[in-house]
Protein backbone atom coordinates (compact mmCIF):
# COMPACT_ATOMS: atom_id res chain seq x y z
CA UNK A 1 0.00 0.00 0.00
CA UNK A 2 1.43 3.21 -0.96
CA UNK A 3 1.34 6.20 1.38
CA UNK A 4 0.62 9.78 0.43
CA UNK A 5 3.14 12.26 -0.59
CA UNK A 6 3.75 15.12 2.16
CA UNK A 7 3.37 18.60 1.27
CA UNK A 8 5.90 20.68 3.44
CA UNK A 9 3.40 22.92 6.10
CA UNK A 10 3.46 26.25 4.02
CA UNK A 11 1.99 24.54 0.56
CA UNK A 12 -0.13 22.13 2.96
CA UNK A 13 -1.53 25.09 4.60
CA UNK A 14 -1.74 27.50 1.93
CA UNK A 15 -3.73 24.24 -0.21
CA UNK A 16 -5.79 23.79 2.44
CA UNK A 17 -6.98 27.20 2.81
CA UNK A 18 -7.83 26.89 -0.87
CA UNK A 19 -9.61 24.30 -0.70
CA UNK A 20 -11.88 25.17 2.21
CA UNK A 21 -12.32 28.90 0.51
CA UNK A 22 -13.53 26.78 -2.57
CA UNK A 23 -15.88 24.62 -1.03
CA UNK A 24 -17.25 27.40 1.40
CA UNK A 25 -18.09 29.58 -2.37
CA UNK A 26 -20.07 26.46 -3.95
CA UNK A 27 -21.85 25.86 -0.74
CA UNK A 28 -23.14 29.55 -0.94
CA UNK A 29 -23.78 29.16 -4.51
CA UNK A 30 -25.86 26.70 -3.88
CA UNK A 31 -27.60 27.79 -0.73
CA UNK A 32 -28.61 30.87 -3.25
CA UNK A 33 -29.82 28.11 -5.58
CA UNK A 34 -32.74 27.74 -2.32
CA UNK A 35 -33.31 30.66 -0.80
CA UNK A 36 -33.52 33.18 -3.93
CA UNK A 37 -37.21 33.24 -4.91
CA UNK A 38 -37.26 33.82 -8.81
CA UNK A 39 -35.33 31.76 -11.71
CA UNK A 40 -33.95 34.52 -13.00
CA UNK A 41 -32.44 35.27 -9.58
CA UNK A 42 -31.19 31.59 -8.63
CA UNK A 43 -29.10 31.10 -12.06
CA UNK A 44 -26.63 34.01 -11.20
CA UNK A 45 -25.87 32.46 -7.71
CA UNK A 46 -24.60 29.08 -8.52
CA UNK A 47 -23.14 30.07 -11.89
CA UNK A 48 -20.65 32.55 -10.05
CA UNK A 49 -20.22 30.03 -6.86
CA UNK A 50 -19.46 27.45 -9.55
CA UNK A 51 -16.60 29.75 -11.34
CA UNK A 52 -15.18 31.60 -8.27
CA UNK A 53 -15.24 28.12 -6.16
CA UNK A 54 -13.36 25.69 -8.85
CA UNK A 55 -11.22 28.88 -9.78
CA UNK A 56 -10.08 28.65 -5.65
CA UNK A 57 -9.98 24.84 -5.99
CA UNK A 58 -7.93 24.93 -9.11
CA UNK A 59 -5.17 27.30 -7.65
CA UNK A 60 -4.54 25.36 -4.48
CA UNK A 61 -4.34 21.82 -7.08
CA UNK A 62 -2.20 23.63 -8.99
CA UNK A 63 -0.04 24.73 -5.81
CA UNK A 64 -0.17 21.08 -4.89
CA UNK A 65 0.81 19.37 -7.54
CA UNK A 66 3.84 21.92 -8.73
CA UNK A 67 5.36 21.40 -4.92
CA UNK A 68 4.97 17.80 -5.34
CA UNK A 69 6.65 17.72 -8.47
CA UNK A 70 8.92 20.19 -8.43
CA UNK A 71 8.13 21.91 -11.51
CA UNK A 72 4.97 24.13 -12.59
CA UNK A 73 1.68 22.10 -13.50
CA UNK A 74 -0.93 24.32 -15.57
CA UNK A 75 -3.21 21.65 -16.11
CA UNK A 76 -5.73 23.16 -14.09
CA UNK A 77 -5.31 26.38 -16.40
CA UNK A 78 -6.98 24.83 -19.32
CA UNK A 79 -9.89 23.72 -16.72
CA UNK A 80 -10.05 26.96 -15.94
CA UNK A 81 -10.35 28.43 -18.85
CA UNK A 82 -13.34 26.03 -19.76
CA UNK A 83 -15.08 26.92 -16.73
CA UNK A 84 -14.56 30.43 -17.43
CA UNK A 85 -15.98 30.32 -20.85
CA UNK A 86 -18.91 27.69 -20.62
CA UNK A 87 -20.27 29.07 -17.33
CA UNK A 88 -21.63 32.37 -18.28
CA UNK A 89 -23.05 30.82 -21.80
CA UNK A 90 -24.77 28.19 -19.91
CA UNK A 91 -26.33 31.15 -17.90
CA UNK A 92 -27.77 33.27 -20.76
CA UNK A 93 -28.70 30.27 -22.60
CA UNK A 94 -30.70 29.33 -19.53
CA UNK A 95 -32.23 32.73 -19.13
CA UNK A 96 -33.09 33.36 -22.65
CA UNK A 97 -34.73 30.35 -23.14
CA UNK A 98 -37.02 31.06 -19.98
CA UNK A 99 -37.02 34.26 -20.83
CA UNK A 100 -39.02 33.24 -24.42
CA UNK A 101 -41.06 30.89 -22.90
CA UNK A 102 -42.53 33.25 -20.20
CA UNK A 103 -43.26 35.53 -22.66
CA UNK A 104 -44.68 33.31 -25.00
CA UNK A 105 -47.04 31.79 -21.69
CA UNK A 106 -48.05 35.27 -21.28
CA UNK A 107 -46.26 36.05 -17.54
CA UNK A 108 -47.14 39.81 -16.44
CA UNK A 109 -44.06 39.81 -14.86
CA UNK A 110 -41.47 39.67 -17.25
CA UNK A 111 -40.48 42.68 -19.25
CA UNK A 112 -41.94 42.82 -22.82
CA UNK A 113 -39.45 42.38 -25.81
CA UNK A 114 -37.17 44.76 -27.28
CA UNK A 115 -37.67 44.14 -31.30
CA UNK A 116 -41.97 44.57 -30.72
CA UNK A 117 -41.12 48.62 -29.71
CA UNK A 118 -37.93 48.50 -32.47
CA UNK A 119 -40.82 47.19 -35.00
CA UNK A 120 -42.99 50.23 -34.06
CA UNK A 121 -40.82 52.93 -34.91
CA UNK A 122 -39.29 51.27 -37.93
CA UNK A 123 -42.94 51.62 -39.97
Amino acid sequence: MSTAPELPLWAALVVSALMVIGAAIALIGSVGLIRLNSFYARVHAPTLGATLGVGSLLIGSMICFSVLQSRPVVHEVLIALFVTITTPITLVLLARASLHRDRVEGNPEVPKSDHASLDRHDG
